[in-house]
């Protein structure tokens, strides 16, 4: 149904653009996505995944864009090779309570906005981290996905070209962890 909706929505823009220069829908199509303009296209694709039957489900997407959510394991190796600024935009009392992603910085949502508006020097010492270049690679993580999607839209909005996010947040953080730390099969302590 979003997808009928998405398509709708562009037909009609696609009309009123042609309506109003005269010219053909697929010349104005070309137009509109070789723009600047289409680079905020790319905020269309998410993966949903099913909670029921774990069916995932991909949405439209620009070619030469890249993806707008990362897995576990590719914020992991961006981590690993600091190739990315991870920010956390839960409350500071929610890092206390369940954790942190190594190396996240935490600027809560309702300040992001602002936040990647300041001098670098102002975030720094607000944040205690490095502020992203608008040409850098962000993504945005929370508790389970909700949070960083607005925060990535604020930071598209402000002209970061390469923000992402973690839709899994804190909760599939952990769950790949505890697994990975954990011995399987459980040892008993019984011999």
């Amino acid at each position: 149904m979003a997808l009928n909706v998405c398509c709708r929505l562009t037909n009609c823009g696609l009309l009123v653009l042609k309506h109003r220069s005269g010219v053909s829908i697929a010349v104005t199509a070309r137009k509109l996505i070789s723009e600047p303009v289409g680079a905020h296209l790319r905020c269309l694709q998410y993966t949903h995944t099913n909670p029921w039957t774990g069916a995932s489900l991909r949405s439209l997407c620009s070619a030469n864009q890249p993806a707008v959510a990362v897995t576990y394991e590719e914020l992991k190796k961006l981590l690993v090779g600091r190739s990315a600024v991870v920010i956390d935009v839960r409350e500071p009392w929610e890092l206390r309570e369940y954790g942190t992603i190594p190396g996240s910085i935490n600027v809560p949502l309702a300040q992001v906005n602002s936040a990647l508006q300041l001098k670098p020097e102002e975030f720094k010492e607000k944040y205690g981290g490095v502020k992203p270049l608008a040409t850098a690679n962000v993504v945005f993580t929370c508790l389970a996905g909700l949070r960083s999607v607005k925060a990535l839209e604020a930071a598209v909005s402000l002209g970061y070209s390469n923000a992402q996010h973690y839709p899994g947040g804190w909760q599939d953080w952990a769950k790949h962890e505890i697994l990975q730390t954990k011995e399987w099969p459980p040892h008993s302590g019984k011999k």
